[in-house]
């Protein structure tokens, strides 16, 4: 992609936010649906039927109803309530995009919808819920804690889309070759691997529901899903092999017939429930990401389920020598971006330049080494911005970048090779003192998870508390996880494992994540550092099988707000060697000034401190 058209799609995004004053008519045009069809209430999630954290404008019910944007959450409207549920990232921002006349914040999880229903509606009432956008989980969860309620849910055909008159069309791009070289095997050789899989359980067939496991399983990458090179879509793979995709056919020329193999075949959406209704069980469906309609639509066919997780779920997040050759290159190459922007950054006078001038920039240098898109809409922070977790400037929130505050920016690049995810908070001109003891905190954190060892068999949340330890130790906390899974030249964020506290997954060889904690104080600034890791095999000295990090994100940590004391000489002995990685890697990337920043930014923290 040229820098042309990559800043250009990215302009879209600082201008594409829902409108809260449009709010009261949407949610009276809802309520007299609800009226006219006998229901008390009705849930809107953030989600698609693929359960991915990214939707197409046509997908983004939540926000067109409501005005919040964020990538998480959802609303439950009653004929005298509306409650809309967000978790700690998106606690500020919800306040700034809705109506608080409307709309009453509800901490989630901590309030889950069963709690909001039954003092919503105390003597009982019907629940409306569209079965293509919950989860087999979400509702069987909901329906054992309403158990007790006088409140009954039922599936029915989507409310809010009967009354959005002006829904955007069905996007999407074009479908091209993930090659083998860059994937570590051939669609054929996956297919096998995964029917193996499914004979092995018992099981005739499974139903894939997200695009990046259809996509990784097929070595096809596409475009439906902005950020993510997704094609939309459901699919079927039989424990002999075949596949049945369920897409835009019109997307599948020649080339990628014969690239998929005659035991492919491409139909359209529509034969999707004819195909499941005639399945022989069991056949595997994963109830934590399948939609509640799959599994109607095959127990109602008195067919066998077997309620397992996506088969490739767990080989996708295991990346292939030839998957980790792909993304240290593109880290690389990312790399010199990063650089050239922090460069840049500390080239201008505060107060001369704004976040969206930051995203522009950063999106440009980007393209001219041969990003296809950004893996996700760029966060860029300056001052109370940055206390937003998962802020997106628009043109009404632009704000100048001014001395003394501090700017946090996190970003990514979609490679044909790799996906990258990178996050630097920058001060700008003088410093803010009271900053730099969670700075060096936040810091101390990360160099902590990423120097562990830790054994085999050990989950996300068995190490999440190690990234937290030092903003513990003086009171503080951050309210997202940790690390997020990533996948190669897929979508930036991937499951199943991740590093919080909720994740049960056991950690393994080859799966990639970010490691990102971070500290906000509302209304004043924001921290985060976050690098790409690796788990590889390590070893201790009484030989047991023990796992580590390498770390892909080769770009300078400003050094200018660290308490050196904060700091043990393990930590300062770990900076300094990756700075000097740093300096080795990316110096024959960028040439003259960018260059003698780069020198400048990498030297160890004693002759930094001098």
């Amino acid at each position: 992609m040229n820098g042309e058209t990559s800043t250009r799609t990215s302009w879209q995004s600082f201008t594409a936010t829902a409108d809260p004053s449009a709010a009261a008519p949407r949610i009276a045009a809802l309520r007299d649906l609800m009226a006219g069809h006998g229901l008390d209430a009705v849930m809107v999630p953030r989600a698609d039927a693929h359960q991915g954290e990214y939707v197409t404008d046509r997908d983004a019910r939540l926000r067109w109803l409501t005005g919040f944007s964020g990538s998480a959450g959802f609303a439950i409207v009653t004929a005298d309530r509306a409650g809309l549920f967000v978790d700690g990232r998106y606690r500020v921002q919800v306040r700034a995009e809705t109506d608080p006349n409307l709309f009453e914040v509800v901490h989630w999880p901590e309030t889950g919808a069963a709690d909001w229903l039954r003092r919503a509606l105390p003597g009982g009432g019907r629940v409306a819920f569209d079965p293509w956008l919950h989860t087999r989980n979400e509702i069987k969860d909901l329906q054992e804690k309403l158990a007790t309620a006088s409140i009954s849910i039922a599936p029915i055909e989507n409310p809010v889309d009967a009354i959005w008159r002006d829904r955007p069309a069905m996007s999407g791009g074009a479908v091209r070759i993930h090659p083998a070289d860059l994937a570590g095997a051939t669609p054929q050789e996956r297919r096998a691997r995964i029917a193996a899989d499914l004979r092995e359980g018992g099981q005739r067939a499974a139903v894939l529901t997200q695009p990046d496991s259809i996509a990784w399983l097929l070595n096809i990458r596409g475009a439906d899903i902005p950020r993510n090179p997704v094609v939309q879509g459901f699919a079927i793979i039989e424990d002999d092999g075949r596949v049945a995709l369920f897409t835009d056919p019109e997307k599948f020329g020649p080339d990628l017939r014969a690239h998929l193999g005659n035991e492919v075949t491409v139909l359209p959406m529509g034969g999707l429930a004819p195909a499941l209704v005639g399945l022989s069980g069991p056949v595997r469906i994963d109830p934590q990401t399948a939609p509640e309609q799959v599994f109607r639509l095959v127990e109602g066919a008195g067919i066998e389920i077997a309620a397992e997780s996506d088969p490739v779920a767990l080989p996708k997040a295991r990346k292939s020598p030839a998957e980790l050759s792909g993304m240290r290159a593109a880290h690389l190459r990312d790399a010199g971006a990063v650089v050239r922007l922090l460069a840049w950054i500390d080239a201008q006078e505060p107060g001369s330049f704004t976040e969206i001038d930051v995203v522009r920039t950063l999106e440009g240098f980007r393209a001219n080494i041969g990003a296809r898109d950004i893996s996700f809409d760029t966060i860029c922070g300056s001052g109370p911005n940055g206390a937003i977790n998962h802020y997106r400037v628009t043109e009404a929130t632009d704000r100048v970048v001014n001395g003394g505050e501090l700017l946090l920016v996190d970003s990514g690049g979609q490679y044909d090779d790799g996906t990258t995810d990178i996050t630097r908070t920058v001060p700008i001109g003088p410093l803010r003192e009271d900053a730099k003891d969670p700075y060096t905190r936040v810091l101390a954190g990360m160099i902590a998870l990423t120097r562990l060892r830790f054994p085999a068999g050990v989950a996300g949340r068995d190490i999440d508390g190690v990234a937290r330890a030092p903003l513990w130790m003086a009171g503080l906390d951050f309210d997202h996880g940790t690390g997020h899974g990533v996948g190669a030249a897929l979508s930036v964020h991937e499951g199943p494992a991740r590093i919080s506290r909720r994740s049960e997954v056991p950690i393994e060889a080859g799966m990639i994540f970010s490691n990102e904690p971070g500290y906000y104080r509302e209304g004043e600034y924001g921290i985060r550092i976050e690098n790409l890791v690796v788990v590889e095999q390590a070893t201790s000295p009484d030989g047991r099988d023990m796992l580590g990090f390498e770390t892909l994100t080769l770009a300078p940590i400003d050094t200018r707000l660290i308490v050196p004391g904060i700091l043990s000489g393990e930590d300062v002995a770990w900076l300094d060697a990756y700075h000097a990685r740093v300096r080795e890697a990316v110096a024959p990337l960028v040439e003259g000034t960018d260059r003698a920043w780069l020198i400048r930014a990498t030297r160890p923290i004693a002759q930094a401190a001098a």
